[in-house]
């Protein structure tokens, strides 16, 4: 279900790209709730995709007891809901990240915490 505005707005947006130091990426690591949405992390978008796995997801996820057994090879991209497969070489821009989008991943066999509260 999504907000329906009740009336119109009439102030400029302070949420825009001209607002920021650096765009806005939200990243979240699916069915990992120890991080219970995604991260808001200030980011070039002339980072190359790499660049965000060597040391971005490190930087943001690797104190998680599953983050060192990700296997790379076998992560799954999305780019807001819809899969897709990063040139890893590829800048965020390239591939196709603007101001807010929102990155996510899943990895198939790490679980997160299920099952272990109650």
């Amino acid at each position: 279900m999504s907000t329906v505005a009740m009336g119109e707005y009439t102030f400029a947006a302070r949420d825009t790209a001209a607002h920021f130091a650096q765009p806005l990426l939200y990243v979240g690591w699916d069915e990992h709730m120890m991080f219970a949405a995604p991260l808001a992390v200030p980011l070039s978008l002339a980072t190359r995709f790499d660049e965000v796995v060597n040391q971005v997801l490190p930087a943001l996820y690797g104190q998680h007891p599953e983050f060192a057994n990700i296997v790379w090879s076998k992560v799954q991209w999305f780019r807001s809901a819809d899969m897709f497969t990063p040139r890893m070489q590829g800048t965020l821009a390239e591939n196709g990240f603007g101001h807010k989008s929102v990155l996510r991943f899943r990895t198939p066999g790490l679980e997160g915490l299920h099952g272990s509260c109650g």
